[in-house]
């Protein structure tokens, strides 16, 4: 029976300096694909923040706006969220360049799981600052600018805008792979998805606390970050037990397939 399946890519090996070497031709593929879409952005600077500011604007009062209290700001905030959207829409190919990396190194095997994984793992992560922007942000800035007193007028400086919501979409994002540690953890068999599942109300307060550190000091968010981490376990729990247990069942006929 051939072994190549059981052996990586590269099983020679390689000198400490060509991998150096390797890396960082990937690293520059990166940084040059972020700059030629910062590129492509930039001309579009105020157009991308007046995109991410729509759902605070929308309820704002009519006789109040967002304003810059630092002189540099109205320049460096979108050049700021330029940078910003450049990363996450250059994602995938940094991600590319990171499997071109690491996968010589990899068994055919594994790469049979990691791909698949990462893919999900991109599409996780643009759907968690998917669910902020048109969920979260409404439902957070609709209570925060109607909550205040009469007399106060909300006037949302532009940078304090941008860091809060960068913050809130890297919460999402990250919160969003939680299906992906999960299935991993059951497929790698460090915990079965029995143990996991008895831990449930563990990950429940988890998750909730996990919510009260990583978003605003307000409820809604809290709230609306905890039950879809909770939920998206659940789910991780579900795919988890179905990709191991294929995994036994073809370990199952490799094994019986070499038996004589």
């Amino acid at each position: 029976m051939s072994t190549s399946s059981s052996m990586p890519d590269d099983d020679k090996g390689q000198p400490l300096v060509e991998h150096l070497l390797e890396l960082r031709s990937c690293l520059l593929h990166a940084l040059v694909a972020v700059l030629l879409v910062f590129l492509g952005l930039f001309s579009f600077a105020n157009e991308i923040y007046e995109f991410i500011a729509e759902p605070l604007q929308r309820f704002l009062p009519e006789s109040t706006s967002m304003i810059a209290t630092d002189v540099a700001a109205p320049f460096l905030t979108p050049f700021k969220l330029t940078l910003f959207a450049s990363i996450y829409v250059a994602m995938p190919y940094i991600l590319y360049q990171i499997w071109r990396f690491v996968g010589p190194a990899l068994y055919k095997k594994e790469k049979a799981v990691v791909v698949p994984m990462m893919a999900s793992s991109i599409v996780l992560f643009y759907a968690g600052t998917a669910f902020a922007y048109f969920v979260v942000f409404p439902l957070v800035f609709q209570f925060f600018t109607s909550i205040g007193p009469e007399s106060v007028a909300v006037m949302t400086d532009i940078s304090s805008y941008l860091t809060f919501v960068t913050k809130l979409f890297f919460a999402f994002g990250i919160a969003f792979e939680i299906p992906i540690a999960t299935i991993l953890l059951i497929y790698a068999e460090m915990m079965s998805a029995e143990n996991l599942g008895k831990k449930r109300p563990y990950v429940i307060v988890f998750c909730f606390v996990l919510g009260m550190l990583m978003t605003p000091p307000d409820v809604i968010s809290q709230l609306l970050l905890a039950i879809p981490m909770w939920l998206l376990f659940e789910a991780g729990l579900f795919f988890g037990k179905l990709m191991l247990k294929r995994k036994q069942q073809r370990n199952e006929s490799e094994h019986t397939a070499e038996e004589p």
